[in-house]
């Protein structure tokens, strides 16, 4: 195991270290979450309580024209230039589900495509439901699951396969919830496009961690929340993107009044939007949207390669030490190892994961209490947010992994699970 003073030095010379002074952290506490939530930037302290006090308690209606309507757009535009497209093309508001079932709905209604939806057994369990759903609103509509025969990487010859012999509307995620799987992004959009069909990008672990280039990568439709890497808070609005020339063949679902042209003259008949604010459906959850736009400053201020070149540093070495200390405890990899596979985040699995996590959360009295996230059946997910993320708190985690089992101080707790994990 590497010295504890090899990596302080590590820290020192971090080209990012100075970020860490941008966010909330607690006394003795590492936070490895993998990415359900990121850290809570100071600055967004300042900005919720202004908007309280000030832009609600005292300005009250004349903060939509003076300050709130024209929030979505600001975040449009600073998300288009992390994302490398226009930002007429970025749209904020709703949550993440919302905006896919609105966006494969279009997509359906439009009969540009194959009536097929297709995923596969990596993606996260809501856009599952939303295809399931959609299935039954649709009757003519198929759906296919591809299956890998593990949970760790995509077999990318095999998806093409189904994609060249059922074409459609594929929706995957563009990093894996659990393994941290990377799609190889534009070499799928090509495919697809090639084959008649379309790939809807779920960017939710993703967006903040590795460099997207929407313009690059000829991506078509992506989503994501921004409450992960983004660093929005819980509950943070979504972003949708759709590319100029698909959208005039797109109808929203759902025709809320902010979708309407012109939604301030209060017609009868609802007139869509000519641009990408169709999608828009009520009035926008302000307080929520205030939180967003520290989070994507401090990312682009950072810099997204930057930022990605850390996380790999980091991340291997963790798979290295995991190889050297920890492998011979029954831990596992449950990541790509190939770094261009893997997002920002690293799946470990342990026959005894869930108790292992309540032990690190605990902490001892020697030890920082150490907050990773567990994911069913046996995987304890290890989040790299190189914002905040030191070496040192990585050289932690392994020690305390270590400990716990070696010292079988685990047994000490439930294996009943607790509802947000």
């Amino acid at each position: 195991m590497i010295e504890l003073e090899a990596i302080r030095l590590l820290d020192l010379e971090d080209p990012l270290n100075q970020f860490r002074n941008y966010f909330f952290h607690q006394d003795n506490e590492i936070y490895l979450d993998g990415n359900s939530l990121g850290k809570l930037p100071i600055k967004v302290i300042s900005q919720i309580e202004n908007t309280v006090k000030n832009e609600w308690g005292k300005q009250l209606i004349r903060s939509w024209n003076e300050n709130w309507l024209n929030l979505p757009e600001r975040l449009s535009n600073k998300y288009s230039k992390l994302l490398n497209t226009s930002p007429d093309e970025i749209l904020f508001g709703e949550s993440t589900t919302v905006r896919l079932y609105q966006i494969l709905y279009a997509l359906i209604q439009s009969g540009k495509y194959p009536n097929h939806l297709i995923t596969d057994c990596l993606n996260f369990p809501t856009d599952h439901y939303v295809l399931q759903g959609l299935t039954k609103q649709f009757k003519n509509l198929a759906f296919t699951s591809v299956e890998y025969g593990q949970e760790i990487q995509a077999d990318i010859d095999h998806l093409k396969k189904v994609i060249q012999k059922t074409p459609g509307i594929i929706c995957l995620s563009l990093v894996t919830y659990k393994s941290a799987f990377l799609y190889p992004i534009m070499e799928l959009n090509e495919f697809a496009d090639q084959r008649g069909s379309i790939i809807v990008w779920d960017l939710s672990h993703a967006v903040g961690a590795v460099p997207i280039d929407f313009e690059k990568s000829k991506t078509k439709v992506a989503l994501g929340c921004t409450y992960k890497y983004m660093n929005g808070g819980p509950g943070s609005p979504a972003f949708l993107y759709v590319k100029n020339t698909l959208l005039q063949s797109l109808d929203n679902p759902i025709q809320g009044w902010f979708g309407h042209q012109n939604p301030f003259d209060f017609t009868p008949e609802y007139t869509a939007a000519q641009d990408l604010k169709r999608f828009n459906n009520g009035t926008p959850s302000v307080l929520s949207m205030q939180a967003v736009e520290t989070g994507v400053d401090l990312i682009l201020k950072a810099g997204i390669n930057t930022i990605r070149t850390k996380s790999v540093k980091q991340s291997e070495m963790l798979i290295e030490a995991l190889k050297n200390e920890l492998s011979p405890l029954e831990f596992s990899l449950q990541s790509p190892e190939n770094k261009s596979e893997r997002g920002s985040h690293i799946a470990i699995a342990h026959p005894h994961a869930w108790q292992i996590c309540q032990a690190l959360i605990s902490g001892d009295d020697k030890s920082p209490k150490i907050i990773p996230d567990f994911r069913p059946p046996s995987i304890i997910r290890i989040g790299i947010t190189p914002l905040y993320t030191c070496f040192e708190d990585l050289w932690w985690v392994v020690y305390q992994l270590k400990n716990i089992v070696e010292s079988k101080s685990y047994l000490k707790f439930d294996k009943k699970k607790s509802q947000v994990t």
